[in-house]
């Protein structure tokens, strides 16, 4: 438990401070080649997210040419309580399902962010369950859609802190960003600096998803 008041302390702390910076706005639901589907982290300011989703976004705007994206911010407390990561699972898989009901041919990116990171652990049937601000899976995104996941960006993902990663299905198209030191996702990590400083690896989870669409 201090570990989790200690984490939330420290995410509004850097919140605050980062709040007057001007982030991309997420655009609505559209019929765009790709989707970005960000999962913000606990507490974390921004439109996608401050530290991850709108760095993140901005720079597959960069990578990603010729071809159209939106993006979906994940609609969940991202807070302390019980069931937050679940209530992101939940709304991830049903934007999922919507948009591919709506956009056959659409894509999706994903990008998870520290609880983010559980929102879509959960949602391609990694349980988080167990981990830091996780929750058992309420909702997997099915298999007959499996393939329009392009890529799934993860960062400061807490089920890395169990000893688990993504596996199966999504391996080859997942990557996993964790810090040294950060004790959100390494088993006795101690510099919390490390959790906050995951921008400066937007450029490369977003080359990395540039080569699977």
């Amino acid at each position: 438990m201090r570990i989790r008041l200690c984490l939330a302390a420290l995410s509004l702390v850097g919140g605050a401070g980062l709040a007057t910076v001007s982030a991309p706005m997420a655009t609505a639901a559209a019929c765009t080649d790709i989707d970005v589907v960000a999962a913000r982290g606990t507490f974390e300011p921004g439109s996608l997210g401050f530290i991850v989703g709108d760095p993140v976004y901005s720079a597959l705007q960069r990578k990603i040419t010729g071809k159209s994206l939106s993006s979906h911010r994940v609609n969940y407390p991202a807070d302390l309580s019980p069931t937050s990561a679940a209530q992101g699972n939940t709304d991830l898989v049903n934007h999922v399902n919507s948009q591919a009901a709506s956009c056959p041919n659409q894509r999706f990116i994903l990008v998870g962010y520290s609880q983010g990171a559980n929102v879509v652990d959960n949602s391609i049937g990694i349980s988080s369950a167990g981990a830091l601000v996780g929750s058992p899976i309420v909702a997997t995104i099915p298999a007959a859609l499996e393939p329009k996941v392009a890529a799934v960006l993860l960062f400061g993902n807490p089920i890395r802190a169990l000893g688990k990663s993504v596996t199966g299905t999504y391996q080859s198209r997942t990557i996993d960003f964790c810090a040294s030191g950060d004790p959100v996702c390494q088993n006795g990590g101690t510099d919390i600096g490390a959790h906050l400083g995951y921008t400066a690896n937007a450029d490369a989870a977003a080359t990395f998803a540039a080569t699977k669409v």
